[in-house]
């Protein structure tokens, strides 16, 4: 039978392991790559509901965004990344920074919520983008588009949040095709990628924003679903973002699930393991 000293020398062991995973963890996290879980539509078809991804997070550099924020509600617990790494924030530069490209899938800080989004880039600082009608327009010149034809999924509620799916077509029944627009847009540095529409929308006309500054401009591919930088900025709203609120470039589809849970292996979406992000 052992001995007390034994029975607190292996809990100090147990309790040291577990200090240095998380230490390990929490560098990895805060250094290299951030895991990420797609929660919402505002990006499809580029990304589904239930993929999963890392974030690249050297690909820009550092601010007081690369620090992790950890979010538990079942035990209240939410704790931001200003609360790890406030004191860098409003800093002028990136550590090792270098800026976002035009069609580059980023994810970055919402400025007044400080929770995570994922978007493509479409404006730099002092670029002028407008929506007229549905058409991206860059610099006042419209961007090339093609038609890709439908993209059809099952209407319903989708993933662990149950979020509803908007359809071309109206609201179908359960399970019927749920139809909406697809087509290929080119932006001006060449990047082509497939954007999404249902119908007529407020945003599909706006005014021109000018991007101020050290701010950059991200709409989602699901243009009728997406809040973006089209909406001004409020706790629902993006409006411009900060240089300092980028996390990082996502390129890489490591997982995909299209259930309520990623144990549900029969909702495994095997065509989209390591699939790239473009």
């Amino acid at each position: 039978m052992a001995d007390d000293s034994s029975v607190a020398g292996g809990i100090k062991e147990t309790v040291k392991t577990v200090v240095y995973a998380l230490l390990i963890a929490g560098i990895f996290r805060t250094i290299f790559f951030q895991p990420f879980w797609i929660p919402s539509g505002s990006m499809k078809d580029t990304l589904l509901i239930g993929d999963f991804l890392f974030v690249n997070k050297m690909a820009y550099g550092y601010s007081y965004a690369s620090c992790p924020s950890i979010r538990i509600p079942a035990v209240g617990i939410d704790i931001e990344a200003d609360d790890f790494c406030g004191v860098f924030k409003g800093a002028d530069k990136r550590l090792f920074g270098s800026d976002p490209e035009v069609g580059d899938v980023v994810v970055f800080r919402h400025p007044v919520t400080g929770r995570d989004f994922i978007k493509r880039l479409i404006g730099k600082p002092g670029d002028r983008i407008q929506m007229k009608d549905g058409l991206l327009y860059i610099n006042d010149v419209a961007v090339k588009v093609e038609d890709g034809g439908e993209f059809i999924e099952p209407f319903g509620l989708q993933g662990p949040q149950q979020s509803g799916t908007a359809c071309a077509n109206g609201a179908v029944g359960e399970g019927a095709d749920c139809i909406k627009y697809r087509s290929y847009e080119t932006l001006p540095n060449g990047v082509r990628h497939a954007v999404l529409n249902i119908g007529d929308r407020d945003l599909d006309n706006t005014l021109v924003f000018t991007v101020p500054a050290d701010n950059f401009f991200f709409m989602g591919d699901n243009r009728d679903n997406s809040t973006d930088s089209r909406v001004p900025q409020t706790r629902r709203g993006v409006g411009f973002v900060p240089r300092e609120d980028i996390v990082g470039r996502a390129d890489r589809i490591m997982f995909s699930s299209a259930g309520r849970s990623m144990l549900a292996f029969w909702t495994w979406r095997s065509d989209r393991f390591f699939k790239a992000i473009e």
